[in-house]
């Protein structure tokens, strides 16, 4: 009897126990099901819109999941170098430079007086794309701090190559910009109807031009006008030598009161927003764009009717003064652009996975797929302002050109890592802002030495792989926008090949609005 229930007892254990384990079993999947996502495609069907009103107080609207996108995101915890120790090289790549403890100060000295009575009005026609336009603005400021003239809000260029309609209050905050400046230089919307027709002084003013030129040959116009128009605005003042407290004007109007309109600001935002939701990325700045190809004459990876379609527009574009271009010569020297083959097998050879997030800050890509297949073959998740958002998101900024570059601006500026594919305005403009916010990590390829080992990899003398890999990541090292002073003038140069070979204000501008960030002194006992 007693043996046949301690047989029960024991079936009764042997019950429980399965239970209980079927149980835990249960609970360790519900655990492993909430915290990894799942691999299934999800729906993004749902179209994210915009706030119809953005008020004063009103932050950008967050979004998390973009639309209409292929993949879910994947959790930066988990994403790991393929082939590697894993999470140490990853961060690694993302990891920003040394900014040697060096943070903004654009304050202005205390000898710094509020504008005194106006000399007259200073016009301001702007030359070029978005950002030689914003350099040249922030110019005009401390230019018309400078001769004492009350600043008209520039009128931005409107025949240049994109050909774009906007005009200053579609791109800029103009309120913002009026009122952040306010104790700097006067500013008003519209020159007084009185003026508006009455006899004006255009003046091309010199390029690179300092404190004495504008203080006695612009200032002295006054004695005659009323009015100065400056006929361009691009590199009209000096990168150096100037005063301190000029050159934190410069500052203060670039990355303080020259904010984008407010619709632009709350879409760029979203856009960063939605790329945040696959974690760390890079934003490219691909210039393989047709305005870019034809003006630098730059061939490599073309077929010979794409490379003669580019000739004819560069020929029959009257500003562009070169016409006849060597495309090999170019190339070698580092003067062309990283076509985008080149660009994925740089990134290759930094480290980056092939399930790196890429936003493709740039226009229409020449040839489109046909020469984006060899990037898009090595990073998937290559992504843009028209994948991120709807077609009616992007309504109101489509066929203006620097609304679009504004976006791609914010988004740019906002990366985890920034790489442009040449060192134009954009890729410039976008390296000081970056700077000045804390040194974010910037990579500058190395343009004419990549291209040599690239060409070896053609020509089958160099092989895709650890040596190319050590090869390009030492050139490098030196090349991610950590702090140091801004360059000057090439030595032996004169003239205004002195001043070519400066490196520009905005791109880098410490010391003039970086300061070492003092750390309080304990005192000891």
């Amino acid at each position: 009897m007693q043996k046949k229930r301690w047989a029960a007892l024991s079936a009764l254990r042997k019950v429980l126990t399965c239970a209980i384990c079927s149980i835990a079993l249960v609970a360790l999947f519900s655990v492993h099901v909430l915290v990894f996502p799942s691999s299934r495609v999800h729906d993004f069907s749902d179209p994210f819109k915009l706030p119809t009103k953005l008020s004063a107080e009103q932050s950008w609207t967050l979004e998390i999941a973009p639309p209409h996108l292929l993949k879910a995101p994947l959790p930066s915890s988990s994403r790991k170098l393929e082939g590697s120790s894993g999470i140490l090289e990853t961060d690694k790549l993302w990891k920003r430079p040394s900014n040697h403890d060096f943070v903004p100060c654009v304050e202005p000295s205390p000898n710094y007086t509020s504008p005194t009575e106006s000399r007259g009005y200073l016009l301001v026609h702007t030359n070029g794309g978005l950002n030689q336009m914003r350099a040249g603005i922030c110019d005009m400021v401390a230019v018309a701090r400078i001769i004492n003239a009350t600043l008209v809000i520039p009128e931005l260029d409107k025949r240049s190559f994109w050909n774009d309609s906007s005009i200053f209050s579609d791109v800029f905050d103009e309120d913002h910009f009026i009122n952040a400046l306010a104790n700097d230089v006067k500013i008003i919307k519209n020159l007084p109807k009185e003026l508006a027709t009455g006899i004006r002084a255009v003046k091309h003013f010199r390029s690179w031009s300092g404190m004495d030129y504008y203080q006695d040959e612009i200032a002295g116009l006054w004695e005659e006008y009323e009015v100065i128009r400056a006929a361009k605005s691009d590199s009209r003042l000096a990168n150096n030598n100037l005063p301190l407290d000029i050159q934190k004007l410069r500052c203060r109007a670039c990355y303080e009161a020259l904010r984008f309109a407010p619709q632009i600001e709350a879409m760029g935002k979203l856009l960063v927003d939605r790329m945040r939701s696959f974690g760390p990325y890079i934003a490219l700045h691909l210039r393989f764009e047709e305005d870019m190809l034809a003006f630098s004459g730059c061939t490599q990876d073309l077929s010979p009717d794409e490379a003669e379609e580019l000739r004819i527009i560069r020929e029959n574009t009257p500003y562009w003064k070169e016409k006849e271009i060597d495309s090999t010569e170019q190339r070698s020297k580092g003067y062309c652009p990283l076509t985008p083959k080149e660009v994925g097998i740089f990134l290759t050879s930094l480290g980056y996975p092939l399930n790196t997030p890429i936003y493709l800050a740039a226009g229409k890509i020449y040839g489109g797929e046909s020469h984006m297949a060899a990037l898009r073959s090595r990073y998937p998740i290559l992504l843009s302002k028209e994948t991120l958002a709807s077609a009616e998101e992007l309504e109101p900024f489509t066929n203006h050109a620097s609304q679009m570059a504004a976006l791609d601006y914010i988004v740019s500026v906002e990366s985890d890592v920034f790489i442009p594919s040449y060192s134009g305005n954009m890729a410039r403009a976008v390296e000081g802002h970056r700077r000045f916010l804390g040194h974010r990590k910037t990579i500058s390829p190395d343009r004419k030495a990549l291209v040599r080992l690239i060409d070896k990899l053609e020509q089958g003398t160099l092989k895709e792989g650890k040596n190319l890999s050590n090869r390009v990541i030492e050139m490098h090292k030196k090349r991610q926008g950590s702090a140091r002073k801004r360059k000057g003038p090439i030595s032996g140069t004169k003239g205004t090949e002195r001043f070519r070979s400066e490196e520009p204000f905005y791109v880098n501008p410490l010391p003039d609005c970086l300061c070492k960030k003092e750390f309080p002194i304990r005192a000891t006992l």
